[in-house]
Order: structure tokens, then sequence, then C-alpha cells
């Protein structure tokens, strides 16, 4: 019985860990109400205000030796557009609201994968065989501050995601440019560069 309550209690951490690890964007999910995980997210009628955290971010790193670093081209696969379930927030005094902004939080999501993918060109069209590391944090800090920008402007301009029709557009709009970036998935390799 000691040893059977010892497994569970493995079994249940690592189910715990497994949960909070964060998701990678992929093409086939689309988020859900049950994905703003944080303790603060909540949908309750006594509520007179509400807001989105999204959770989505670009998760940028790499470990590697300088001979590996200058031989690398392709650094798809260290620029991952993430969200993070445990600290996503959405609070909202009903259904209706909450799921306003949950469609906000799927075009967020989008936003941060193109924004990856933008990341991963810009990277692979610059980095030179005596590049060093240095060459990343501006470009990164460049599209993540344009993100953001971007993200603003449609949250301010479709009220919350509560015009559906202006945010439907701007998500087509954002799904587009991800189609045209193809290249730049994951889990993609870029074609060559003609000089």
């Amino acid at each position: 019985m000691k040893k059977f309550i010892s497994t569970l209690f493995i079994v249940f951490s690592s189910s715990l860990v497994i949960a909070q690890e964060p998701m990678e964007w992929t093409p086939d999910y689309e988020l859900q109400l049950s994905d703003y995980q944080s303790p603060e997210s909540e949908i309750n009628a006594a509520l007179t205000s509400y807001s989105i955290y999204s959770g989505a971010k670009i998760d940028f790193s790499f470990n590697m030796n300088s001979v590996s670093f200058m031989f690398t081209k392709n650094f798809n696969d260290k620029v991952r557009a993430i969200f993070q379930r445990n600290l996503a927030v959405l609070v909202a005094p009903d259904s209706l609201t909450a799921n306003q902004l949950l469609r906000f939080g799927r075009y967020d999501f989008d936003l941060v994968e193109l924004y990856s993918r933008k990341i991963r060109k810009k990277i692979y069209e610059e980095k030179g065989a005596f590049s060093d590391s240095s060459l990343f944090q501006p470009i990164f800090n460049e599209l993540q501050e344009e993100m953001n920008t971007v993200s603003a402007q449609v949250f301010k301009a479709t009220d919350f995601g509560k015009d559906a029709e202006m945010l439907q557009k701007e998500h087509e709009k954002v799904t587009q440019k991800i189609h045209a970036l193809s290249d730049f998935c994951l889990s993609c390799k870029p074609k060559k560069i003609k000089k």
C-alpha cells in the first residue's frame, strides 16, 4: 500500500510538472478558455471589469560552442512561439466577454508565431560565417517591439476584441503572413539564398 501511494504521488507530481510546460504554437490547435490556467483567471458576474494577459511570448535560446555556432545557419528551432498556461490570465464578468477576450488571445498567439517567423527569417538572412551571438539581440528587440505595438493597436482598435469583424480581418492578415513565411516554421529548413 505504501508503495502504491508513493507511486501515485510521483505520477500526480509528474502530471503537475507536465501541465505547467509551455505549449508550443501549432497550426492545428486553437486556444480554449481552459488554457487560461492562472489562479487569477475567472468568469464572475460580480466583476465590473475585464482583462486578458495572453501568456504568449517568443522564447529564444540556444546553447552551443563557438565552432558549432559558426557553422549553424538555421536557427529556426531555437526561436519558439509559446503559450504559458499557468501565466495566462482571463478575467470577465460573463461568457460573452470571456469569448471575446479569448478570440483576441487566439489572435495574439498567432501574432507571436508570425513574429517568431520574422525573427527566424531575419537571423537566417543576416547571420554570416563570422557573426557572433550579439547579432541576435538587436533583431529580437526590434521585432519584439514591433509586435507589441501591433498587438496594442489591434487590442485598442477592436475594443478588447469586442469588434469581432475587425478582429477577424486582422487575424486573417496574420494567418496569411504566417503562410507566406512557411520556410521559417519551427521545424522547417529554409531554402538557400541565391547570390
